[in-house]
Formats: structure tokens, C-alpha cells, sequence
């Protein structure tokens, strides 16, 4: 089997090797139509961008500021993933009506739900502005290229015309060796259409996030709506469904091994240029910091979550957000030591100094900064993640950015009232008592794995964890940022506006509060003993990285460079694939509903099956969606190169139509944002049929089926 995989590897035919080698994240108007084309793709590039006329970039948008979407009707029909869509179904769930365990669907567009502050962006065109960017930047320092370039870019976004519903958002590329600048239209009106219970949509919940076989029906559907004339407007119950210029022609046809398929959507981040000592210092010492902090504020929550419904309910969105990116870390540390990611890069750095020398040089100095940054670095990856995962001590920080702000004559009245709708929304969903437990777990956990010159004085009395429960639960019940305590006669978590309408006695209370005192010593000592340090040396790393980047560029002139994701819209493109990413391991392509019965546990919170499906299954009701097999197809995987913000991704087949919907990677392969595997990297997708057949024959809903176009 070992051979056979070594095998396929190295005798790809050129085209697929460069894209199965690096991977690829490419800019819609750059794409490579040949290794497309040779990879089996039948429709041209400019039928996937085309500022033009209609292309299937009109069909695809960033939802919400994070996500990606689709449409998939004339109608404004949108596609994007459960999880995409969970804060809107949480905010639309009480204990009373539970719409993410009960499910929700909407009748008509009647029933529809608004979601107020929920946008949808279109990218109108893309543009490469470099010249005008770096227009008169030579032999400038890094501060003064810094403000150069920031005002050349306001003189370019100020020199296009644009409509009043458009911006120009103009995007770094290679590290600054590149800049592009992006059109957006931007849609206010979105409400929730449907989702499945999250017995579906979030089958296998945490246990099988980022794992491979995947049984969930990760999907949620929205509408789009505008004003009578098709344009941008803020929510009105007289705006109506959004005419697209493209919808997505969603096609249950069966999928076979390496059809060839691509992924359209906007990638958040990846670093896949990065020299073999940042890939180490990453494996060995910040993933497994951050993995650590996140592992014992989960498993805290966890506890109350599975014996308090309300907890459950109120904390559900916030646990899968934290649990997201550390299962990710713990597979990004494994496929980075088993893709040998930095002996890999080791042998490609030396390979580029053969061909031009000037790059050790480059590489002996970037060694250096990684080492001499290294305590810096490991500290801000403690820092950052306790002061995010204890929620006590975020609401610190955010009363602490405050009180500056004040005292610097920058909070003024729209100002104010953005942070106080930012802090109704959090105490919204904040438990005080369970987050006491949570900061105080943390708090040992910081102070343990810190080296002493990163620590406050006296900061040594919470190494031990069982008596920093004790102590932080005091401090909490005493406090008023947890709103446990009452400031202005009001309890911050209750009655903002009553608390704040003595805004210097607010301010005092807070300086005095017990909270703020431990988190303002705990930011003191970080920014005085590590942030200085971490920040001027990524300074000079970053200016490095970027003529590193050039140099790369320069000097490999077989490799096709694209740049990193920065949540920009992006196309990648592979095939559909199993895999083999353990000795005697196979996974096949496909997973069917017969997978769903097989993992199925009464009343358990990740594996539980709603009764109707349970019935579905056990009558064969598949209808048209079944495939070869007999059974519905459930998820599938391919070669595609994805990342954070693909989720909810179209996958598309060789004509452009939709076959499924993006929602996560392999484990085995996460290591992908840094290091590209063909071997181990696999995207997985919720396969258009069992989203047609949940809609249809679970959800009764064919009323959105009959919306779209539906190749058979």
C-alpha cells in the first residue's frame, strides 16, 4: 500500500503535480485554466470570474464577515453551513423553543427570520494595484513604508467611483510584494430560511470535528433580500427576494473517484511560505501552549454543559467555537511531524540557496529572530489564549480598552454605545460562576507554565488550581464586571444602561474592582516583560518574510507561486479521492446515511438521530437521491486545498454545478494551512444530495426544492 501511495505521488502528470505538490489557493483572475482543464474541468475561467457579464462569482458570497455562501435559486436562495449559520439559530432559540435541537423551517417566505447585523458580500471585480501601491516606497524604513503605503492606499480607494452600497478593500499579497484591490457590494437583509436539528447539522458534534469518516449534515439555508430595484438595503418588511445575476445549478448525479472538482469561496489563513525554524517553533511550542489552555477551559465547560440544559444552550456556540481550532492544533502538530514538514522545507531552503546564494544569508537571519523571539512568542501564545478562553478576564480587558479610551477623549456617544451593545451581547451569554471555575483552572495553568520574569510579583500563589477555585469564586461574587456585584444601583449583566449613567463613578468602581486589579497586573507584566520584545522582532521577521517571499519567486522559476489565504476569494481545485493516512488505513470517498445508523446513540448530545430519519432510513424513503449503492450519500472527500473560511464553500463539479458544500478538513491533514500534503491534505464536503434529501423527505420543505435548478 506504502509503495502504491509513493507511487501515485511521484508519477502525477506534470499539471496535477504542481497542484497536488503545493496545493492552491488562487486568485479568481489568475487562475491556471490549462492544469484545470487537464485535471478535467470543462467550463472556461471566465466562466467562474467575469466582471463583465454573469459568472459564477455572482453566485458566491463572504457571509457574515467569516464564512462563504452560495445561491442557489433566482430567488435568493442562500447555502452555507450549520455551524456558519449557529449564532443565528442560537439567537432565534429559547428553552422553550429550541430551534438547534428542534430544527427549524420555514413554510413560506413569510415565516422567514430576519437576523439583524447578519451581511452578505459580493465581489464585484478584483484588480492588481501594485504599482499604485507601492508607488514611491524605495529605500524607505519600515515605519515610513508603513505610512506610505496606508496613504497610497487611501489615494486609490478615494480615486475610484463607486456606488453608495460598494467599498474598495485593498489586500496585501506575498508578504507586500503584491497588492490587489477588491470591489464588494454588500447585502444587510438576510434571514434564516432553515436548518436542520443539529442531530443533523452538527451530527458527531465534537468528537467527530475534523475527523474523517463524517456523517453530518452540516448545512443551513438563508435568503437574500433587497429593495424593489435589486439593491442593498437595511432590513424592511416592504424588501423582497434578491434576484442574483448567477444561482448555482445544484446536481445529484453520483460522484466517482478522481472527478475532478473545484472549491470556490474565501479562505482565511494560511502561512505556506514560511522557513523550516517558524514551522518547528510552531510544532513544537506554540500549537502545543495554545492546545493546552484550550483543553482545560473545554473540559470545564463540558462538565456543567452535560448536566444543565441552560448552560448547554446559552454556552453551545462559544464551546464549538473554542473546540474548532484545538482539535485543529492537535492535528496540525501531528500531520506537521508526520509530512515531515521541516525537514521538508529544510531541503527546499537548501535547494534555493544552490540556486542563489544570497538566500542563506536570509534564512541565517530569520533563524536567528525565530530563536531570540522564541520565550517572547511562547508567553504571547499563553497570554493571548488565557486571556481569550476565561471569559473574566476578557470582560477585563474589554473594561480596561474602555477606561482608556475615556481617558484618552476617544469614547464618544457612538462609540459608547457600540461597547455597550458589545457588552449586553456578552453577558448574554456568560456565566460568571462557571467561568470562576474556568479563569481559576487557567490562572494555574498560566502561572505554572510561565517562566517567572513573564509574572507579576506574588503571581506564584496561583500555581495551585483546587485553591484558585476557592479564591477566584470570591473575587467574582465581589466583583461588578461579572455582575455579580452592583455599581450605579444596577448589575452591569442586567441593566447596562442604569449601571452607566454615572460614568465616573462607573470608572472608579471598575479601577477598585478585584477583577480588573488581577487582570491589570497580569497585563502590566505582559506588556512591559514580553510584547516589546515579540512585537519588534516579528517587525523585523515580517520585513525578512517578505523579501524572503520575493526571493522565493525569484529564483524557483518551475514552481507556480500562489499567494497565502487572507480571506480573500480564492478558487483551489482537485479531485475526488479517498485516502490511506496510517499504515493499513483506507478510507474511501464517501460516506452514506447507513453511517449515521451505525454511529447512532439514544439521547446522546453528539450521536443521537432524530426519529423521522431513523424511520426514513428504515423504509428506504430515499427517492431520487440514493445512489449506486442504494443508500444516500452523506459526505465525501477530495484533494482540494481548504482552510477556515471555506467553510460553507460551493464544491463544484467540471461544469460548475454545486455537488457539495464545504465544511471541513481531514485531521490527518490539517497541517495543510502550513504544509501541504497530497498524501494526507483532504477537504471534506456535504454531498447535494443528502442536503436535497434532508430538505425534501425529512424536512418536508420541497417548496425549496422547487426553487432551484436540479440536475439529475
Amino acid at each position: 500500500m506504502t509503495k502504491k501511495i509513493l507511487l501515485s505521488v511521484f508519477l502525477l502528470p506534470a499539471a496535477m503535480a504542481f497542484a497536488q505538490q503545493y496545493g492552491g489557493m488562487w486568485i479568481p483572475t489568475e487562475l491556471n485554466e490549462k492544469e484545470m482543464k487537464d485535471l478535467g474541468m470543462k467550463i472556461s475561467a471566465k466562466d467562474i470570474f467575469n466582471p463583465q457579464k454573469p459568472s459564477i462569482k455572482d453566485a458566491v458570497v463572504q457571509f457574515n464577515g467569516g464564512c462563504t455562501a452560495e445561491i442557489i435559486s433566482p430567488k435568493g436562495l442562500l447555502l452555507t453551513n450549520h455551524h456558519c449559520g449557529y449564532d443565528n439559530i442560537q439567537d432565534h432559540s429559547t428553552v422553550e423553543n429550541d430551534l438547534l435541537t428542534n430544527g427549524f423551517w420555514a413554510k413560506n417566505m413569510g415565516q422567514e427570520l430576519p437576523n439583524p447585523g447578519v451581511t452578505v458580500d459580493f465581489i464585484v471585480d478584483i484588480k492588481e494595484v501594485t504599482n499604485q501601491i507601492l508607488e514611491g516606497t524605495d529605500n524607505l524604513t519600515e515605519s515610513e513604508l508603513s505610512k506610505k503605503i496606508a496613504g497610497n492606499v487611501e489615494t486609490y480607494k478615494n480615486s475610484q467611483k463607486t456606488e453608495p452600497y460598494q467599498t474598495i478593500s485593498v489586500k496585501s499579497m506575498y508578504y507586500g510584494n503584491k497588492y490587489y484591490a477588491y470591489t464588494i457590494e454588500t447585502y444587510k437583509d438576510v434571514r434564516l430560511v432553515g436548518a436542520p436539528p443539529q442531530s443533523i447539522g452538527k451530527f458527531g458534534s465534537d468528537t467527530d470535528n475534523w475527523v474523517w469518516p463524517r456523517h453530518t449534515g452540516d448545512f443551513s439555508m438563508f435568503r437574500i433580500y433587497a429593495d424593489k430595484n435589486n439593491k442593498p438595503a437595511e432590513y424592511s418588511k416592504d424588501n423582497v427576494p434578491y434576484v442574483p445575476k448567477h444561482y448555482l445549478p445544484v446536481s445529484i448525479k453520483d460522484k466517482n473517484e478522481n472527478d475532478f472538482t473545484f472549491v470556490f469561496g474565501f479562505p482565511g489563513r494560511t502561512t505556506e511560505y514560511l522557513p523550516a525554524i517558524a514551522v518547528e517553533k510552531i510544532m513544537t511550542e506554540i500549537d502545543p501552549a495554545r492546545i493546552a489552555v484550550r483543553d482545560v477551559a473545554l473540559k470545564t465547560l463540558d462538565e456543567k454543559m452535560r448536566v444543565d440544559n441552560a448552560t448547554r444552550i446559552k454556552y453551545s456556540s462559544k464551546y464549538a467555537s473554542v473546540a474548532n481550532y484545538w482539535k485543529k492544533w492537535i492535528g496540525e502538530v501531528e500531520g506537521l511531524k508526520k509530512s515531515n514538514a521541516v525537514q521538508k522545507k529544510s531541503m527546499y531552503e537548501s535547494s534555493l540557496i544552490t540556486k542563489n546564494p544570497e538566500i542563506k544569508t536570509t534564512i541565517d537571519q530569520l533563524n536567528r529572530l525565530y530563536n531570540d523571539q522564541a520565550p517572547y512568542a511562547l508567553n504571547n501564545a499563553y497570554y493571548s489564549e488565557v486571556v481569550r478562553n476565561a471569559e473574566t478576564l476578557t470582560l477585563a480587558n474589554l473594561y480596561s480598552n474602555y477606561i482608556s479610551a475615556v481617558e484618552a477623549g476617544k469614547m464618544n456617544e457612538k462609540s459608547l454605545a457600540s461597547f455597550k451593545s458589545r457588552l449586553a451581547s456578552f453577558y448574554k451569554d456568560y456565566s460568571a460562576e462557571l467561568d470562576a471555575k474556568v479563569t481559576a483552572k487557567l490562572l494555574a495553568l498560566y502561572t505554572n507554565k510561565t517562566a517567572p520574569q513573564f509574572l507579576p510579583a506574588g503571581f506564584e500563589k496561583y500555581k495551585n488550581e483546587a485553591q484558585n477555585i476557592q479564591t477566584i469564586e470570591e473575587v467574582s461574587k465581589s466583583s461588578v464586571i461579572t455582575g455579580r456585584s452592583e455599581v450605579n444601583g444596577a448589575s452591569l449583566s442586567q441593566d447596562i444602561e442604569k449601571a452607566f449613567s454615572d460614568q465616573d463613578q462607573l470608572i472608579k468602581t471598575i479601577k477598585n474592582d478585584p477583577v480588573y486589579i488581577l487582570f491589570s497586573s497580569l497585563k502590566e507584566a505582559y506588556m512591559k516583560t514580553a510584547d516589546p520584545h515579540y512585537t519588534s522582532l516579528q517587525a523585523k521577521i515580517d520585513a525578512l518574510q517578505k523579501k524572503f517571499m520575493a526571493q522565493q519567486m525569484a529564483t524557483d522559476k518551475d514552481r507556480k507561486f500562489f499567494p497565502d489565504a487572507n480571506s480573500t476569494l480564492r478558487v483551489t481545485y482537485g479531485k475526488v479521492k479517498g485516502s490511506a493516512p496510517r499504515d493499513a488505513v483506507s478510507y474511501d470517498y464517501q460516506t452514506h446515511l447507513a453511517g449515521v445508523i451505525e454511529k447512532y446513540i439514544p439521547g446522546d448530545y453528539e450521536f443521537d438521530v432524530p426519529k423521522k430519519l431513523i424511520d426514513l432510513y428504515g423504509k428506504k424513503d430515499f427517492g431520487v437521491y440514493k445512489d449506486k449503492t442504494g443508500d444516500v450519500p452523506v459526505a465525501f472527500t477530495a484533494t482540494n486545498h481548504t482552510t477556515g473560511g471555506n467553510s460553507g464553500s460551493p464544491a463544484l463539479d467540471a461544469y460548475g454545478n454545486l455537488v457539495g458544500l464545504n465544511f471541513d478538513r481531514q485531521w490527518e491533514g490539517t497541517m495543510s494551512d502550513i504544509n501541504y500534503d497530497p498524501r494526507f491534505s483532504r477537504n471534506i464536503m456535504v454531498d447535494t444530495k443528502y442536503i436535497l434529501f434532508v430538505i425534501d423527505k425529512f424536512a418536508d420543505s420541497k417548496w425549496l426544492i422547487d426553487e432551484m435548478k436540479i440536475i439529475k
